[in-house]
């Protein structure tokens, strides 16, 4: 399945708000990155391309795909056709006629979609008096919404077979210009809505999905002025007839509308919105046939096609529905009827229809997918302990904050790889009160070993006080012994001298001799001490160099002791 809907991780900050305005419960895929940051991305295969992420996203972080740069460099080359879907003139009000000019000038052919919607209103008429002609009890869901299509294809298969068997008003309109106009051209689709690409994919019917934002960009980028025109003027000249009440299709219950046009006792119910219609259709999935209405007409955009995620418009409901008022009224004035307007008077549009189209040329197959498996309580029991979740308490806390809807449905994206149970607040915060905890008995032990560190460096201070000590006592020995040693040396050398000059000795000699070698004597003395001194300051400073390595050892042990935990 191609990319519709994007992410862009560097802009991601993983608030969960894609994932919480999702209606397609596998579509995004959460995964925590090496920094530590979340970032949510999009399983192709599971989008449904509602857009519903983009609105919800302020970060920039989504952006979708679609054919605009493809399609304005096919019009270099061939004669396109482009389909104008009725929503243009509620999104683009004074520039929708000078952009289909553009398009014209470029040699396109232009047709407008509404007489397509015309066309499904027509189709879906007949098949429901079939029906009941027929005694077939068999409610329909409207299928124009292209994400509802892909919604039921995905996750609610059993619901194709309620699905409308009558194609869009865009599918209907590409049909009639194939089949009964004979043209063959490549097809461009400019349109409110990202996931149409699902639709044209599946039918092969267009080329091209031009959304109303992405090509008002390329005309921005590239330079590109578009004349205006009035907004009350509603009228154009397409290249073949114009729609008329199908151009209502856009704003909600627009089909609906259309339908009680013509038979206002069909029993119809209506629902918009992401969080609205999704919900809707899986209750309609557990309701008994019985309970159906008639037509179920369903839109996933809230205010609808006028409201898609390839308008880029900020109008309100209130803006849009008063324009679409106006082309209601339009529309209803070139409206012809063979009665009148009265009930039961005769549509000549329709007529026509009847006698020109074949009602099985409108008709759509759809492709069912196998929905995932949902994991059993058993499977989830690992995952809610994953996620801190050891209580029934806990796992109803259900705060939203992961973006689904429960606990449990946070538990099932787990279990098939959509989620992390890092994403989740409760495990989040049970993490982090058993870091805190970690953290507070580390600092007790920190501080204890903080104050082991001060004492040994007093410790090691005095030591190095006591080698400095000695060190000048060595100094000093040093000093006194070289003095000494000087003194010893002179008496010795006039011991020698004295007994060479006095060969014969008398007792005065003898005296003096004696005198001279007690002075020896004394410096001997004095100089054993000052060796006895350094002597004994070395092997100080040799003990208290053996006590700093002890001290410095023991500092290294208590500091690396300190870091087993940070470490680990």
């Amino acid at each position: 399945m191609e990319h519709l809907i994007i992410t862009k991780p560097e802009k991601c900050v993983g608030c969960n708000a894609c994932v919480r305005a999702c209606p397609a419960n596998e579509a995004n895929i959460t995964k925590m990155y090496e920094d530590g940051r979340f970032v949510t991305s999009i399983d192709p295969d599971k989008c449904i391309a509602c857009g519903a992420c983009l609105n919800a996203c302020t970060h920039g972080a989504r952006d979708y795909i679609d054919d605009t740069e493809e399609a304005m460099s096919a019009l270099t080359h061939d004669k396109l056709i482009v389909m104008v879907a009725p929503s243009i003139k509620t999104v683009l009000p004074t520039k929708w006629k000078g952009i289909l000019d553009w398009f014209r000038s470029k040699g396109c052919i232009i047709y407008d979609v509404s007489f397509g919607a015309d066309i499904c209103t027509w189709a879906h008429l007949r098949t429901l008096e079939h029906n009941e002609q027929e005694s077939i009890a068999q409610s329909i869901i409207t299928q124009p919404c292209p994400a509802i299509v892909k919604y039921i294809e995905i996750y609610q298969p059993k619901l194709l077979q309620n699905l409308s068997p009558i194609h869009s008003p865009v599918a209907c309109s590409v049909t009639y210009v194939k089949n009964y106009l004979r043209r063959t051209n490549p097809i461009l689709m400019l349109s409110p809505c990202v996931a149409k690409k699902f639709e044209f994919s599946e039918t092969g019917l267009v080329e091209y999905n031009v959304t109303y934002k992405k090509l008002m960009e390329y005309f921005e980028r590239n330079g590109i002025r578009i004349s205006t025109n009035p907004v009350e003027d509603y009228e154009y000249k397409f290249d073949d007839m114009q729609g008329q009440l199908g151009s209502i299709y856009p704003r909600p219950g627009g089909l609906r509308d259309n339908l009680w046009l013509h038979n206002p006792d069909f029993n119809i119910t209506t629902s918009e919105g992401v969080h609205k219609v999704y919900p809707e259709l899986d209750l309609y999935a557990k309701m008994p046939q019985q309970k159906h209405p008639e037509v179920f007409d369903v839109l996933s955009c809230e205010f609808g096609c006028n409201a898609g995620p390839g308008t880029g418009t900020d109008k309100n409901i209130f803006e849009a529905m008063a324009i679409m008022r106006d082309v209601e009224m339009e529309a209803k004035a070139r409206r012809k009827t063979t009665g009148g307007l009265l009930r039961g008077s005769e549509d000549r549009l329709f007529k026509r229809f009847d006698e020109e189209l074949r009602l099985a040329d409108f008709i759509r197959s759809y492709r069912p997918t196998k929905p995932s498996a949902v994991p059993s309580e058993e499977q989830l029991e690992p995952i809610y302990k994953m996620m801190g979740k050891h209580t029934e308490e806990d796992r109803h806390y259900d705060c939203l904050a992961c973006g689904y809807r429960s606990c449990r449905e946070m538990a099932i994206a787990i279990f098939r790889g959509l989620n992390t149970s890092d994403n989740c607040v409760i495990h989040a915060k049970t993490v982090l009160l058993a870091r805190h905890s970690m953290l507070q008995e580390q600092h007790e032990r920190l501080a204890e070993i903080t104050n082991r560190c001060f004492d040994l460096s007093n410790e090691l201070k005095q030591a190095v006080s006591d080698i400095t000590n000695n060190m000048n006592t060595i100094g000093e020995s040093t000093d006194a012994t070289s003095e000494r040693a000087s003194v010893v040396n002179d008496l010795l050398k006039n011991v020698v001298s004295f007994c060479n000059s006095n060969q014969t000795m008398d007792a005065n000699s003898v005296k003096t001799l004696v005198g001279i070698l007690e002075t020896t004597i004394d410096a001997f003395s004095s100089l054993d001490d000052n060796v006895s001194t350094t002597n004994e300051s070395s092997t100080l400073i040799k003990g208290s160099i053996d006590k700093i390595t002890k001290l410095v050892d023991s500092i290294n042990e208590t500091l690396d002791e300190a870091l087993q935990p940070i470490k680990k």
